[in-house]
């Protein structure tokens, strides 16, 4: 793409392994934030918060792009991360139930917006130790999934 092109939206000519990456990003940085707090009180942990669930949405986008979703399908969930899910779902992620449950939760519960604004709400928020295991679960499933259709894909015309 010509550099004088702008896309209409960021993100519209990212590649699902470009989007995966970004993921594997946002994961890291925060585990490395949790690692680092000290606090015991709920909004010292928000920045860690947004990153998990901003990188919950990106492996989710990922799959779906990958599966052949476009774009502006996946933009067009906004930030649900229970239809996410059952799109990604479509796409062959499976999930454990209480994974599931919880990205549902996540959207049902406003926690994007809550953690982001909310000081006041903390208490409404999911567990750290649930936040972190269903991100862990989608990080590594979602990137099992994809790394199976790249090496499928790159098979595939090998052998052609």
């Amino acid at each position: 793409m010509p550099d004088d092109i702008v896309p209409a939206y960021p993100g519209s000519a990212a590649s699902a392994w470009q989007i995966l990456n970004l993921a594997h990003e946002f994961r890291g940085s925060c585990l490395h934030l949790m690692a680092r707090s000290h606090g015991s009180e709920p909004h010292q942990l928000a920045p860690a918060r947004v990153l998990a669930i901003h990188a919950i949405e990106l492996y989710l986008n990922a799959l779906m792009l990958d599966a052949g979703e476009t774009p502006q399908a996946v933009r067009g969930l906004q930030h649900d991360l229970g239809a996410r899910a059952k799109r990604a779902g479509e796409c062959g992620l499976v999930l454990r139930q209480r994974t599931a449950d919880h990205l549902h939760r996540l959207t049902s519960g406003r926690e994007y917006l809550t953690v982001r604004y909310g000081p006041e709400l903390s208490g409404t928020l999911s567990q750290l130790n649930r936040l972190t295991a269903t991100l862990e679960e989608v990080a590594q499933k979602v990137t099992q999934l994809v790394n199976r259709r790249i090496e499928a894909r790159f098979a595939s015309r090998v052998s052609a």
